[in-house]
């Protein structure tokens, strides 16, 4: 993931978290600011009803306004401007209360002229199951400027609130959990790419550090080889010939490794020019057919009788074409069978390399372009390799803007298919 990118999913996804959130604080305020109003609409609507009862009761008229006085967010007073009875008042408070569907506790008082306080009346649970407390004076204080009335206030208030709340409160921790989650996620992703990018660096310069002995070894590869008492020693030849083979395979590796650390560093460009395909194949199907020979297996190829132009780089075009062979012969069996087919249609040259080696499982085959990935084989590592190949196949075809994909069936062998577009002599080079 580059670095741009990274940043990006950093940014928007702090933005998306602090959205989501703020939301949801907005919706969890308004269900709340909702609800309280609710319960405040219906207790207003049950003290009514109560003392409308009462003045009835005692053949009394009700005040023409402020019948209902909310003093506080759960207290409230209600004139009545008549005698009140206790156990009357109790009775018609639950009696609303159940009309209105609002279970909460509640303990009211009644004032007192002869004093000049609140006469603690009582305090009464909702669920009529639940043993009731001993009388005891609440904060309920009295009203300077009434005579006749009594207060009411509600202790569970909030509680009722919360409890109609519930779903909303579940949904508000299901998704604090979910921003929990993906803010860890988000720090995983950050250190897991720190990680990353400090193995690349060192991977990096390792090989860059392998340059120098290995044209240290190359150097002194030719001159055992030139030399006349080496060449005469046919023990002494084999061994140069092995450091000579063993450096241009460790060479080969080291320069794929800074060609795809180059694409990935974003350095990577394309030199494209006009080739022919029929000059630059040949040369790579008579050293694959020679490697293919000494495993006594056999390559053969059928290619268009005519000139077959591309626009591309010449050099990572031979890259891939020679990694594809290497692969067929490498994955092909103990005997391989290798065929290359090429045929032309709508401009295009349509490429194939096939094997009859063990084939590739479906569920492979979506991971075969991956870095580092290699088919798993159990314990058995007849093939060495690091899985770069066919990344860095993908990644020039990529960069190529061509096609490649691959088709295989378990033990009936593995063809990967490049489609080309060929090239006009009018035709300019792409950019």
């Amino acid at each position: 993931m580059h670095e741009r990118i990274l940043r990006r999913v950093v940014v928007l996804g702090t933005l998306a978290i602090l959205g989501i959130v703020g939301m949801q604080t907005y919706w969890v305020a308004t269900t709340w600011n909702l609800n309280d109003t609710e319960f405040s609409q219906k207790a207003q609507l049950a003290l009514y009803g109560v003392a409308r009862q009462l003045a009835a009761e005692n053949y009394a008229s009700l005040p023409k306004r402020d019948i209902v006085r909310q003093r506080s967010s759960n207290y409230f007073i209600v004139n009545t401007e008549s005698e009140i009875d206790a156990q009357r008042l109790e009775y018609l408070m639950q009696q609303e209360l159940q009309r209105l569907n609002l279970n909460v506790d509640f303990e009211y008082a009644i004032f007192d002229c002869s004093t000049n306080e609140m006469a603690y009346g009582g305090y009464c649970y909702a669920d009529p199951d639940r043993r009731p407390i001993a009388a005891t004076a609440g904060n309920l204080p009295p009203d300077e400027n009434l005579l006749y009335y009594f207060g009411v206030k509600f202790p569970t208030r909030i509680g009722y609130i919360w409890q109609k709340m519930q779903l909303v409160v579940f949904l508000s921790v299901i998704l604090l959990l979910t921003v929990a989650f993906f803010a860890y996620s988000l720090l995983v992703i950050l250190r897991q790419r720190r990680l990353a990018t400090m193995q690349k660096e060192f991977i990096d310069n390792m090989t860059h550090e392998f340059k120098t002995p290995l044209s240290t070894i190359r150097i002194a590869a030719a001159v055992l080889s030139r030399d006349e008492r080496v060449a005469r020693d046919a023990r002494l030849s084999r061994y140069a010939r092995l450091i000579h083979e063993q450096y241009e395979r460790l060479n080969g590796q080291v320069e794929k490794v800074l060609q795809i650390a180059s694409i990935e560093k974003g350095d990577f460009r394309i030199q494209r020019e006009r080739i022919d395909l029929q000059e630059l194949l040949p040369p790579l199907l008579s050293s694959a057919r020679a490697r293919t020979e000494e495993r006594d297996g056999h390559l053969t190829w059928q290619l268009p009788d005519r000139p077959l132009p591309l626009y591309a780089d010449p050099l990572h075009l031979t890259n891939i074409l020679y990694n594809l062979l290497d692969n067929a012969v490498k994955y092909g069996g103990p005997a391989p069978r290798i065929a290359v087919v090429g045929r032309v249609a709508h401009d295009h040259l349509h490429l194939a390399v096939s094997d009859n080696g063990p084939g590739i499982a479906e569920e492979h085959q979506e991971r075969l372009f991956e870095k580092f990935y290699r088919v798993p084989t159990g314990d058995v590592h007849d093939v060495k390799g690091f899985g770069l190949g066919l990344y860095y196949v993908h990644q020039i075809c990529r960069a190529h803007r061509w096609d490649i994909r691959v088709e295989s069936r378990p033990g009936r062998g593995t063809t990967l298919h490049l489609r080309l577009p060929l090239s006009t002599s009018s035709e300019a080079v792409p950019a």
